[in-house]
């Protein structure tokens, strides 16, 4: 159902087009029904919407902590909201040590691997960037 608004000679016209089937189309005009021949059919309009072919990424493969001092990095950007650990504090593989808002929702920074807090490279508050530092872990 289509609504159109025509003004001629200065009157104000609401029409709306209920249906159209074939050269017969039926029609309101300010309230009042009508049926309206046309002189020739309608066409049907197909539209085709043609979408890119989709593709499947792989998952991203996390890069293997190695031994010695590593940094724990941002999974995504978002502001810090809390800081659960401090320097030459002993985490264990899978503690939360970080609190990290991103759309709107509190995310859990796990410590990536054992080891001890060597340096705390942002502050509560701080709004970071995917794959920013954020711990260094030794």
């Amino acid at each position: 159902m289509k609504s159109f608004k025509y003004t001629i000679n200065g009157s104000v016209y609401k029409v709306v087009i209920n249906s159209i089937e074939d050269t017969i189309a039926e029609v309101e005009v300010n309230g009042t029904p009508y049926k309206v021949e046309m002189n020739k059919p309608t066409k049907k309009q197909v539209v085709t919407i043609k979408r890119p072919a989709q593709t499947t990424t792989p998952p991203v493969a996390r890069p293997q902590v190695s031994a010695g001092t590593s940094a724990l990095k941002s999974p995504l950007p978002g502001v810090i909201l809390d800081i659960i650990c401090k320097p030459g504090d002993t985490v264990k593989k899978g503690q939360k040590v970080m609190v990290l808002e991103a759309m709107k929702m509190e995310n859990a920074i796990n410590s990536d691997r054992d080891g001890v807090i060597k340096e705390i490279k942002v502050n509560k508050g701080d709004s970071v960037l995917e794959g920013a530092d954020l711990i260094i872990i030794e």
